[in-house]
């Protein structure tokens, strides 16, 4: 099968359902999988943004209601897209060798700029802005705690920085297709532990690095009205 036939028949909706779907079956059972999906089977990327939305509400309703908030956590973080881990390959190798997380945290820097530059090509005054900011992929380390505030979708991001119009920001702002569809068209908000599948990208970069289990935490997320979208990093302390 040619590589676009296959871009043509990814399915994003069906995509993510099925990794929920298997988080939920690895950290609280296939019964409470059952109970979770229920009216998935029948979303896809063709129905209305209002059918996945108001489903995903009552679904993280459902999961709230049968297990603990450490476990919703522990499946919505496994939910994430990643990180190429191809691409932290040669950061968790230098991390082996040296056992310095900070020496970790400026190559990871480091190619968050390349990012900016060679892959999103930015130019130099925007790069400085997003960097000032202290927006990166890396995020702001402070003892064994990282703050990450995520950058605007990459798609967007011009026009994030040209908007003046807070609630246009926001609605541009999140990488998930359904916050942002939710913030576009006024459909109902989805809850804050939906924001913990977007923590699992940071979660998973660090894992990954220092081969141990982190801890994250939603500080803020524009579903919540807030601005931005951050997250709490923390570090184990014998790392």
């Amino acid at each position: 099968m040619s590589v676009n036939r296959m871009t043509e028949e990814f399915d994003f909706e069906k995509y993510w359902l099925n990794k929920f779907s298997n988080c939920l079956d690895d950290v609280a059972g296939d019964k409470v999988r059952k109970q979770v999906m229920v009216g998935s089977e029948k979303l896809s990327d063709a129905s209305s943004r209002e059918e996945v939305i108001n489903w995903s509400n009552q679904a993280m309703e459902r999961l709230s209601s049968l297990v603990d908030e450490e476990k919703q956590i522990d499946i919505m973080t496994g939910c994430a897209c990643n990180y190429s881990k191809a691409q932290l390959q040669e950061i968790r190798e230098k991390y082996e060798q040296t056992k310095d997380i900070n020496i970790a945290h400026r190559m990871l820097q480091k190619q968050f700029e390349s990012l900016l530059k060679d892959t999103l090509k930015l130019n130099e005054d925007l790069i400085k802005k997003i960097i000032k900011k202290g927006w990166s992929t890396a995020g702001v380390k402070e003892g064994n705690v990282i703050l990450a505030t995520k950058i605007p979708k990459s798609a967007y991001i011009k026009q994030y920085f040209e908007s003046t119009d807070p609630d246009e920001k926001r609605a541009i702002y999140c990488h998930c297709p359904r916050v942002r569809d939710a913030l576009k068209s006024s459909i109902e908000d989805l809850p804050k532990i939906y924001c913990y599948c977007g923590a699992g990208f940071f979660k998973g970069i660090w894992e990954e690095i220092l081969q141990k289990p982190v801890k994250v935490k939603v500080l803020e997320s524009v579903m919540k009205g807030d601005e931005v979208c951050k997250i709490a990093i923390y570090l184990p302390q014998d790392a």
